[in-house]
C-alpha cells in the first residue's frame, strides 16, 4: 500500500498571497505547501481523497493519469475546488468517476456543480465536461470501494462534519476539530495516521498544533504524519519541535506499507 500527499497546506496555501514571513520566503522546498489531498494506491487500485484547487498540478507532478474513485471528506472549497480537473480522467470512465463522501456535501457539491453530477447535462457537440457519480456513504459502515476496502468515520468541523477515512493501516484525517472515542476506537492498530493540525494556538475549526499532539497519543499509530499546516512555522522547525514519532508532512511526501 502506498499513501501519496499530494498536498499539506491550509486553505490559503503557502506561501500565502502578500506574507513575506520567514515560512512564505523560505527556501526549503518542503515550505511550499499545496491545499491538501492524498492519494491512496492499494491492490493496484487507485483513491484520490480530495480534489483541491491545484489538483492538476499534484496529479500532473505525480504522473498520475488514472484514478478508481475520489473520496470527498467535505464541500469547503479549498477541499474540491479542483474538481474540474477531473475532466481529463472522467473521459476515460464510461459511467463517470465514482465520487464517495457525506450525503450532504455530495448534494452541496451537486447543486454547485450541477454540469459535472447531472447525467442530463451534455457537451456540445466537440466538447467534453467531467463526469462523477455520486454515491453517499455512511459513516461508520465499512464499504468496498474498488475492491479496497475503506471505513468513514465522522468528526466535527465547527457547523458542519466531515470524513475521515481509515484504508486499511493507513487514516487520513484532516478538518478535524476533534476525534471522539468512538473513532480513536476505531482507528486502534494504525501504521500510518495522517491529521490535520493548523496552529499552536486553538482555531474553532481544526486541531490546533498541541491538541493534535494529544489526539496522536491517543490514537496510537506507529507513525503520525502532520498536514493541512499553516505558515505559522517553517517544515524545519516543526520536525526539531514535534516528538517522536510523530512529523509534518510535506507536498510530494510517499510513504509505502506492506
Amino acid at each position: 500500500m502506498r499513501l501519496v500527499l499530494l498536498g499539506t497546506g491550509t486553505s490559503f496555501g503557502v506561501p500565502q498571497i502578500g506574507c513575506h514571513c520567514r515560512t512564505c520566503t523560505s527556501t526549503d522546498p518542503r515550505d511550499r505547501r499545496t491545499r491538501s489531498a492524498a492519494l491512496i494506491e492499494a491492490n493496484g487500485r487507485r483513491l484520490l481523497i480530495d480534489t483541491p484547487p491545484e489538483l492538476r498540478l499534484q496529479l500532473v507532478q505525480h504522473g498520475i493519469d488514472d484514478i478508481d474513485a475520489v473520496l470527498f471528506t467535505h464541500a469547503h472549497a479549498d477541499h474540491v475546488h479542483g474538481i474540474d480537473d477531473l475532466r481529463a480522467i472522467s473521459m476515460r470512465h464510461d459511467h463517470g468517476i465514482p465520487a464517495y463522501g457525506p450525503p450532504a456535501a455530495l448534494e452541496e457539491l451537486a447543486r454547485r456543480f450541477d454540469y459535472i453530477f447531472d447525467a442530463s447535462l451534455q457537451p456540445l457537440p466537440g466538447t467534453s465536461i467531467p463526469r462523477l457519480a455520486a454515491c453517499p456513504i455512511a459513516p461508520g459502515a465499512p464499504i468496498d470501494i474498488a475492491g479496497v476496502a475503506v471505513l468513514p468515520v465522522l468528526l466535527p468541523h465547527g457547523d458542519t462534519v466531515v470524513y475521515g477515512y481509515r484504508i486499511g493501516p493507513i487514516a487520513y484525517l484532516t478538518d478535524a476539530k476533534s476525534v471522539g472515542a468512538d473513532v480513536r476506537e476505531k482507528l486502534q492498530g494504525l501504521e500510518v495516521l495522517v491529521l490535520n493540525a493548523l496552529l499552536s494556538r486553538p482555531h474553532p475549526l481544526h486541531l490546533s498544533i498541541p491538541e493534535a499532539i494529544a489526539t496522536a497519543r491517543a490514537i496510537g499509530a506507529q507513525r503520525t504524519i502532520f498536514t493541512h499546516l499553516t505558515h505559522e512555522r517553517p517544515h524545519a522547525e516543526l520536525v526539531a519541535a514535534l516528538p517522536a514519532g510523530i512529523e509534518p508532512g510535506w507536498d510530494g511526501m510517499i510513504v509505502e506499507v506492506q
